[in-house]
C-alpha cells in the first residue's frame, strides 16, 4: 500500500489537462445523474443543422456524439484545454473557438438552433438568447447548490452563507425568463461522491479548483493527513454532488 506521501507526491505532478477524468479511475467514483446528459447531448446535436457547445473543455461530451451537425462550433477560454478541444473536434468538422467566457459571445444574432454547456462556470443568459434562432433551445447540466459542501468544509471549516445561496435552480429559471426563454426542464439531483485514497482527493481539488478555492498541498498538509487516515480507517471519504438539468426554448 503506498503511503501518504507517495500518493501525495503522485497526485501533484499528475497532469490535470482536459476535462476528463481518467485519471480517478479505481480511486473515486461519483454516482451519475439518470438523465444522463451525454446521451440527451447527442440526441439534440443528431436532430439539428447548427449547433454551439460553450465552455467545451477538452471537447470531451461533444466527441461522445455520433453525429454531429453540419455546423459545430465549440469555444473554450483555456489554453490547454482549447489544444485538447482542437485535436478531437476538428477532424470531425468542428470549429473550437478560442472565447474568454464573457459576453458577447463572438457570434451573430440567431446564429445556432442549438447552444449547450456541460458545467458551465457562470450562464450568460442573455447571450444565449441572442445567438439561438427562434424555436431553437439550451440545453445544460450544471452544478447545483451546496455541491461538494462536505468536501469542501472538510478544508475551509464552516462555509459562508453565500455558498449555500449559490446556484440555485430558481435562480436559473429566473435567469432564463428574464431572458426572454421558455423553460421547458428543470430537474435536481444529489449524487454521492466517494474518494478511496488522498491522492484522488489532491487530484481532484487541484483540477476543479473552486472546490477549495486556495487549494495548495503545502497550505493543507495536516488537513490532508488527517483525512488519509480518515480513509484508511473507513475505507473512504464520502460526500454529495448536486447536479440540475436545464432546457430551454427562445420563443
Amino acid at each position: 500500500m503506498a503511503t501518504f506521501e507517495e500518493l501525495i507526491d503522485e497526485a501533484a505532478t499528475a497532469s490535470i489537462d482536459g476535462w476528463d477524468f481518467a485519471w480517478l479511475d479505481g480511486r473515486a467514483t461519483e454516482q451519475r445523474p439518470s438523465w444522463g446528459y451525454a446521451r440527451l447531448m447527442a440526441r439534440r446535436l443528431a436532430g439539428v443543422c447548427s449547433a454551439l457547445d460553450i465552455q467545451t473543455g477538452g471537447g470531451e461530451v461533444v466527441g461522445e456524439a455520433e453525429t454531429l451537425p453540419p455546423l459545430m462550433v465549440a469555444t473554450e477560454a483555456w489554453p490547454p484545454n482549447l489544444a485538447r478541444a482542437t485535436e478531437r473536434l476538428h477532424p470531425r468538422g468542428a470549429a473550437v473557438v478560442a472565447d474568454e467566457d464573457e459576453p458577447p459571445l463572438p457570434f451573430a444574432d440567431n446564429a445556432f438552433e442549438l447552444v449547450t454547456s456541460r458545467h458551465p462556470v457562470t450562464t450568460w443568459w442573455a447571450e444565449i438568447a441572442r445567438v439561438l434562432r427562434p424555436g431553437g433551445s439550451y440545453l445544460s447540466q450544471q452544478i447545483g447548490p451546496e455541491n461538494l459542501s462536505g468536501l469542501s468544509a472538510y478544508f475551509l471549516g464552516e462555509l459562508p452563507a453565500e455558498h449555500y445561496r449559490a446556484r440555485r435552480t430558481e435562480d436559473a429559471r429566473g435567469g432564463a425568463e428574464q431572458a426572454g426563454l421558455e423553460v421547458l426542464d428543470l430537474r435536481t439531483e444529489r449524487l454521492r461522491v466517494e474518494f478511496f485514497d488522498i491522492g484522488a482527493v489532491v487530484y481532484f481539488l487541484r483540477k476543479v479548483v473552486w472546490t477549495v478555492p486556495d487549494f495548495s498541498v503545502e497550505r493543507y498538509r495536516e488537513t490532508l493527513h488527517r483525512m488519509h487516515e480518515h480513509i484508511q480507517r473507513e475505507g473512504s471519504f464520502v460526500t454529495e454532488s448536486c447536479r440540475f438539468l436545464i432546457e430551454a426554448r427562445k420563443p
